[in-house]
């Protein structure tokens, strides 16, 4: 998305480069491998399943991280969907 279309306010603006960086990952993960620039030819449903699954990774390292494990944004696997 260009950087002009941003409405939404970051609670720590400088996370801004590493929730980029967690969106094109996930995306390359579900099958977007450029998942950069224009992307009004990508259907809604995909765009929602890059999101959720950035969503279900924030938990998980969340949860990780509140029980001691020491869980990181930005690599490691996901588990298979449970939620």
């Amino acid at each position: 998305m260009a950087t002009g279309q941003r409405t939404n306010q970051l609670v720590v603006p400088q996370a801004r480069q590493a929730l980029d960086q967690l969106k094109y990952e996930t995306a390359a993960e579900i099958g977007l491998p450029n998942y950069q620039g224009y992307l009004g030819d990508v259907p809604s449903r995909l765009n929602g399943a890059v999101g959720g699954n950035m969503v279900r990774k924030m938990i998980q390292a969340y949860e990780s991280s509140a029980a001691g494990g020491g869980g990181t944004l930005g690599g490691g696997t996901t588990g298979g969907g449970g939620r």
